[in-house]
């Protein structure tokens, strides 16, 4: 390939929706999975990464230059992945080297995650809370979205930010409860600042 068609390639991947590179490798992973019956177990093993490239821009520096030769990039992964992560998982983050997809990993293990959530029939419940969660209210917040969703599961995922005030904010899909203190305070501005 020359350097020209490589530019134009990397041209057309900027136009493209991520999605649209990101997708087909995931369904080939999450292809893989169920077909060695791991779907789960490969599941823990991508958020296990995903935490992994969350915590270090160092890494994924490393992994988006485009100066750094491809040997010396399935190398870090090896040492990432050897032994810790299925090999077909460990195949498919060298291969996505191989083709300078690497900088649509996070994408990819996203997009996997998405489709396991599928497979399970769980939704995924965004909650902004004032302050940490029990476990109590943990399961509360679950029950309240399986008897919104009707979902089978619900997976939490759980930011905290004390200016709510008080209460939480949960958005599954495009609903969102504002239970906050926060937005109650604005519901009653907006209902006093409205003409009589």
């Amino acid at each position: 390939m020359s350097a020209l068609s490589a530019s134009e390639e990397g041209k057309q991947d900027g136009r493209r929706s991520s999605s649209e590179i990101t997708m087909p490798y995931a369904k080939a992973l999450m292809d893989l999975a169920k077909a060695h019956g791991v779907a789960d177990q490969v599941g823990a093993e991508v958020a296990e990464l995903q935490a992994i490239l969350a915590s270090s821009e160092d890494l994924n520096q490393f992994l988006a230059n485009p100066l750094i030769v491809p040997e010396a990039k399935k190398g870090v992964l090896r040492q990432i992945g050897e032994g810790k992560v299925t090999p077909f998982l460990l195949s498919v983050l060298l291969l996505l080297v191989d083709r300078n997809r690497i900088i649509f990993v996070d994408g990819i293990l996203e997009q996997y995650q998405v489709l396991l959530r599928e497979l399970n029939q769980t939704v995924l419940a965004d909650v902004t809370a004032a302050t940490e969660l029990s476990e109590e209210q943990a399961s509360a917040i679950r029950e309240r979205v399986v008897g919104l969703t009707g979902a089978r599961n619900v997976e939490l995922s759980v930011r905290v930010d004390p200016s709510l005030l008080g209460g939480l904010i949960v958005k599954v899909g495009s609903q969102v409860i504002d239970a906050s203190l926060r937005g109650q305070l604005r519901r009653i501005g907006i209902q006093l600042a409205a003409p009589a």
